[in-house]
């Protein structure tokens, strides 16, 4: 098994509740490489939920597939607030789904500056009837726990988002 036991009940569990809720999901992903999406597929049945991933590890990517604007990458970097903003907003647009989550850090181990250091992760989650959200975190550790830890994050904030009942 590719994820600890944690970490796929974790993924069965957000699928289960997009399934009750009829949200269909796609992932966009730069840190962690797909790994969201690959654990969301541990899960049998996952593909009734899981629409598609978008691994956008470079910045040419991140204009290309989702539409993250090219001013963005430059005025902020792609290690933003910003940029995974319109990195989820671009998945949730370009996949046709209800629901959608980005990823964009610094796994390390080179990279990191004082200002966006080795750990920083910037996440967003967008649906079409709520606000996007967005969510910074700081995580220790090498580029494999930063990586997992960040997997582990997203999970939690597509349950969250998913769980939320629509406005209006």
């Amino acid at each position: 098994m590719l994820f600890d036991d944690r970490l796929v009940d974790q993924a069965r569990r957000v699928l289960e509740i997009c399934r009750r809720a009829g949200l269909r999901l796609a992932t966009a992903e730069s840190c962690t490489g797909g790994l969201v999406a690959a654990v969301l597929t541990e899960v049998p049945g996952a593909s009734e939920v899981l629409d598609r991933g978008f691994v956008t590890y470079a910045n040419r990517a991140k204009v290309e597939m989702l539409g993250v604007r090219e001013a963005s990458l430059a005025r902020h970097g792609a290690v933003s607030e910003v940029v995974a903003r319109e990195m989820a907003e671009g998945a949730l647009a370009r996949a046709g789904v209800e629901l959608a989550v980005a990823i964009t850090g610094i796994a390390g181990p080179g990279g990191g500056t004082p200002a966006k250091p080795v750990g920083l992760v910037h996440f967003a989650t967008a649906r079409r009837d709520l606000p996007t959200r967005q969510e910074r975190r700081l995580f220790d550790g090498d580029r494999r726990a930063i990586r997992l830890a960040a997997v582990a994050v997203a999970l939690e904030l597509l349950e969250e988002m998913a769980r939320r009942p629509r406005l209006g």
